[in-house]
């Protein structure tokens, strides 16, 4: 069967494009955009919304202040607004980039699961961090599908916030019309790994542009079956580097003390393919917390496989620009204590508006609503698959299916993600539990120790979770670490 195409009604005007972007005081995406849209070939104007005011604004007058850069291309303004419906009112494309503040949410999401032996390496998508990370956003994002309903109910909706299947699943869940695409850059790290291999063991000259890949599974846990660059079929030479010394590496703590968190040795990636015969197309920080037999002594396990752990510091440190790396400093640019240059982030919100303006088909990796692009998993979920983009609409590939033992471990997933999403409907906390219990990580503990763990971490979070019903909690009631 056909996956069905996402469609607007109105073509979008290259020469006065309106932009809402909600989450407008974002330290990284924000920035980002505001230099991709200096060096592309639309014009238009963005109003940032942000319950911190303040971030908003500051990135309103950095947006601005790049336009005064000689390399900029383009003609944008930019300016922050006081309330939601203010940003959406007639938007044609609107962004999605939220969280809320790291040091009251996710040291949490880490501390806590950790004292329970549950060494996650990121707790952002899935696991027991990432599902109360969904817990936390899914109501907003059925507020925000609400409110584009109202506001802007043709536009494209882009969505980068985190766990992207359970929320850009409830934009869905609260409003199936919707144009919303959730996207991330995981399968663009693959597509630009594989173009390094062609280039180092094939002597081809490749970029990532030059990589085609038949991608499918749910976000941070995807998978390839197929990869070509610039035509040549790039799945021997996988075969023949899984059993050699590139896919054998083992490392230890002091290997990767003075690593990046987000460095990527692909010794995971590699072990998935020996044993399944299909290539993950994410990077091992995310996949190890869908395959979480590779964390199940620790950080030992951890750092065996090649990866560091983002620990409840790192997270505290990622929302001040002065101690983080990650965290645009753009005060710093504009006051001249950082040397600033106009540069492209790489990311492709830029292509894939260019597709729906005409200049295409683009393809690219995208998460939808599975209507038949993923065959062997329900229709409903969002699954990752490649899709066509090109003239106001957005058609995923079929895909296919997995072989058995990889569909099983994704269904198990689309199956906790499923749960969740059901029971944020009514805020009935106890389904919400049935979805967490079933999680791989939370599968290693007794039903005594899930269900403190839950009752803890809801403790922990209970101001971000007001959209629970949590008077007419069982599950809550018997958990020694919740204080109703």
């Amino acid at each position: 069967m056909a996956p069905d195409a996402t469609h607007a009604e109105q073509p979008i005007d290259r020469d006065n494009l309106d932009i809402a972007y909600i989450g407008g005081g974002s330290r990284q995406w924000a920035p980002n955009l505001i230099q991709d849209l200096a060096l592309s070939e639309f014009d238009g104007h963005v109003r940032l919304y942000d319950t911190n005011q303040e971030a908003a604004e500051t990135n309103a007058e950095f947006g601005n202040w790049v336009q005064d850069d000689p390399d900029a291309t383009a003609e944008w303004s930019y300016e922050a607004v006081g309330s939601l419906e203010d940003a959406l009112a007639g938007a044609d494309a609107v962004i999605l980039s939220t969280q809320y503040d790291p040091r009251d949410t996710f040291v949490h999401d880490l501390r806590i699961p950790k004292e329970y032996g549950i060494y996650g390496a990121v707790a952002a998508t899935i696991g027991p961090g990432g599902i109360f990370r969904a817990m936390r956003t899914i109501p907003v994002f059925r507020r925000f599908a609400a409110a584009i309903r109202e506001h802007c109910p043709d536009a494209w909706v882009f969505n980068y916030t985190n766990p992207v299947h359970f929320v850009t699943r409830a934009l869905y869940d609260e409003y199936p019309d919707i144009n919303a695409l959730g996207l991330c850059h995981e399968v663009l790290g693959t597509r630009w790994h594989l173009a390094m291999l062609a280039e180092e063991e094939l002597g081809m000259d490749a970029e990532r542009a030059d990589i085609e890949v038949n991608v499918k599974g749910i976000n941070h846990f995807t998978w390839v079956d197929e990869a070509r660059c610039n035509g040549v079929d790039l799945w021997p030479l996988l075969e023949e580097l899984k059993n050699g010394e590139r896919a054998s590496k083992r490392f230890t703590y002091d290997d990767l003390k003075d690593e990046s968190v987000f460095t990527d040795n692909w010794q995971v990636t590699w072990e998935l393919f020996r044993r399944f015969g299909v290539l993950p197309a994410a990077g091992d920080r995310h996949l190890i917390e869908y395959a979480t037999s590779f964390i199940a002594d620790g950080q030992d396990s951890l750092n065996h496989w090649g990866v560091r752990r983002t620990d409840a510091d790192y997270r505290a440190k990622h929302w001040t620009p002065a101690e983080s790396k990650q965290t645009t400093n753009v005060e710093g640019w504009m006051e001249g204590e950082r040397e600033f240059e106009l540069e492209s982030s790489g990311e492709e919100f830029l292509d894939i508006l260019e597709g729906l303006t005409g200049d295409g088909p683009y393809v690219t990796n995208v998460n939808l609503p599975n209507t038949g692009q993923v065959s062997d998993i329900e229709q409903g979920p969002v699954v990752e698959t490649n899709a066509v983009v090109r003239d106001n609409q957005v058609k995923p590939v079929n895909a296919g299916g997995f072989p058995r033992p990889v569909r099983s471990m994704v269904q198990g997933h689309v199956d906790t993600i499923e749960t969740v999403i059901e029971a944020a409907r009514s805020g009935d906390v106890d389904r919400a539990f049935q979805g967490f219990s079933i999680d791989d990580q939370v599968q290693t503990l007794t039903p005594d120790e899930s269900r403190d763990l839950f009752g803890e971490l809801f403790a922990a979070e209970r101001e971000f979770l007001d959209d629970w019903n949590v008077d007419d909690s069982d599950v809550l009631a018997k958990a020694d670490t919740f204080d109703a």
